[in-house]
């Protein structure tokens, strides 16, 4: 698995321990090096950007880890 590989799958793993039940749409490849994500639980949707450099460095550097599960918190509380 590539880093871009290992990186999705820790923010996947993000976003169900902060809400098992959130469904996450994230495109295969980042638009100008930025990914748009939808969040959606239930009839409510929530779009966050990720850059491609956070999603690679996510499984390796806590302070990345730390702001993409800040960001994911903040964004499932508003649904």
């Amino acid at each position: 698995m590539d880093e871009m590989e290992e990186g999705k799958q820790k923010f996947l793993n993000v976003v169900k321990s902060v809400d098992g039940t959130v469904l996450v749409v994230m495109p295969v490849t980042p638009s100008n090096s930025m990914f748009l994500i939808s969040l959606t639980k239930g009839p409510n949707r929530k779009f966050i950007t990720v850059s491609e450099d956070d999603i690679m460095d996510l499984p390796n550097e806590a302070g990345i880890l730390a702001k993409v599960t800040k960001v994911v918190k903040d964004a499932v509380a508003a649904l």
